[in-house]
This record gives C-alpha cells, sequence and structure tokens, in this order.
C-alpha cells in the first residue's frame, strides 16, 4: 500500500505550486520521515522537466529519494484551486504526490500509473473534491485503488 491514513491532507490557503511543493514535502517528512528539503527539491527538480499537472484538476507530482526503501504516497485535497500549468490549463486542487528509491524502475511507474487511473475517474474526483474528512479521502482512494489492482 503506497498510502498511509496520515498522508492524506486537506489544505487551506495554498497559493502556488511552489507552496504545495512545500506542503507535500512537510506531509511526507511527517507521514514517512522523508526529509522536508530534500523531498521539496527533489519534486521541484522533476516539475522542472515538464509540468505534473494532469489535467481536470490534477496533479502527480513525483520524485526518486535517497534512502527510501518503497514507493510512498501523499494525497492533498487544496480548498481553493491554483494554478499549475496543466496539460489542460485548469487549475490544480487535488495532488497526489509519489515518492519513490532511487533504484525503484517499473515499481515507481506501476505506482504513477495505479495513481493516475483512479485519479482518472471522473466520478471519483467528485467524491474526493466533495470529502473534507482525509479518512474519508484515504478510504476513497485506497478502494479505488484496491479495485484497480484487482
Amino acid at each position: 500500500m503506497i498510502l498511509k491514513p496520515e498522508a492524506v491532507r486537506l489544505l487551506s490557503g495554498t497559493t502556488s505550486k511552489k507552496r504545495l511543493m512545500q506542503e507535500l514535502g512537510a506531509i511526507a517528512e511527517t507521514a514517512y520521515g522523508v526529509p522536508h528539503a530534500i523531498a521539496v527539491e527533489a519534486l521541484l527538480e522533476r516539475e522542472s522537466l515538464g509540468p505534473t499537472g494532469v489535467g481536470h484538476g490534477v496533479a502527480l507530482p513525483h520524485a526518486r529519494i535517497d534512502g527510501l526503501d518503497q514507493v510512498v504516497g501523499v494525497l492533498a485535497l487544496l480548498d481553493k484551486p491554483i494554478e499549475f500549468d496543466a496539460v489542460d490549463r485548469q487549475p490544480v486542487d487535488l495532488a497526489f504526490a509519489l515518492f519513490a528509491p532511487m533504484d525503484a524502475g517499473v515499481e515507481h511507474l506501476k505506482a504513477l500509473a495505479l495513481v493516475s487511473r483512479t485519479l482518472r475517474d471522473a466520478s471519483l474526483r467528485a467524491k474526493l473534491r466533495s470529502n473534507s474528512n482525509p479518512m474519508t479521502l484515504f478510504t476513497i482512494v485506497t478502494e479505488a485503488q484496491a479495485a484497480q489492482a484487482a
């Protein structure tokens, strides 16, 4: 399982892509012990290669982190969408960040594909956006991912 309940948050007052990356890094540090500065730097470095806004208000920022032993995820729902340079030019209010070990080849790609497939579902995105309880958000996503993986 790539997501823990404590890695799911509702964010308010996030006003920029950089600020979102800092928030995602803080959540990764709290939930998985990923050093904040390293997480943020890795996310921003990956983002500089090309925006990870995949459309429909969803961003999938991801990075490889030295010292991780498995792929882990962070889910954030923003109270107000932010500009993200997404492929469809829509602002982003759902961000699912993935942090993978440096040597995670296929594992990292499989996790990215699973999250992408899960968040491509319009009814699932609507369910996420209509809930503000992190535990409910966690349940919605993990149940959907279990169904996707089956």
